[in-house]
């Protein structure tokens, strides 16, 4: 069995990420999808609002593909190799491919125990317009051991930063949307 691990600070989850669990979902047996505290980052919704949101992203693609993908909370961990150990717990004999934007790549060789992480898992890195990818920090995970793939798949420009600052709905689904104005996140 196939499982894609797809962690995101989801702060908001915006289309481009319903787009990469989509496609995930036609590609692999399952999408494990959690909201990750990333240590590297501040986040402005919590764990539990951001994994919340993920859960209604999910619920919003189509029932014949959500099947396939599930937010998995015990997933969620600040590194992402204790994260790994937990879906071997949970699918046992199975591979997994960790799949990240293009924007983690440089900061993924400082990520914990990255060798022993790289070593157990296929890489998927997902382009961003914003971030170009480049040969050479390919080479550095490599030289770490990954193996990669790179998605062939356009995602919307669509940044959750820029959603955050401009205070926008747009590039948010219905539900999502919904649910910030609810919780009067993001906001001043």
């Amino acid at each position: 069995m196939k499982i894609a691990l797809f962690g995101t600070s989801a702060d908001p989850p915006t289309i481009a990420h319903q787009e990469i669990i989509n496609w995930l979902a036609w590609q692999f047996d399952s999408v494990a999808v959690w909201a990750a505290d990333n240590p590297f980052k501040i986040h402005g919704a919590n764990l539990e609002q951001r994994s919340q949101m993920l859960e209604l992203l999910i619920e919003e693609i189509d029932p014949s593909i959500n099947q396939h993908a599930q937010v998995y909370r015990s997933l969620s961990s600040q590194r992402t190799l204790e994260t790994l150990m937990t879906a071997q717990k949970i699918w046992s004999d199975s591979e997994f491919i960790l799949t990240i934007g293009a924007d983690l790549i440089t900061q993924l060789p400082q990520w914990y125990r990255v060798q022993e992480l790289l070593s157990q898992v296929r890489l998927l890195i997902v382009p961003r317009t914003s971030n170009q990818i480049k040969v050479s920090d390919l080479q550095i995970l490599t030289d770490l051991g990954a193996q990669i793939a790179i998605a062939p798949l356009s995602t919307p420009p669509i940044s959750s930063t820029a959603i955050r600052n401009s205070h926008s709905i747009q590039g948010l689904t219905p539900k999502v949307a919904t649910y910030i104005q609810q919780h009067h996140l993001y906001s001043n």
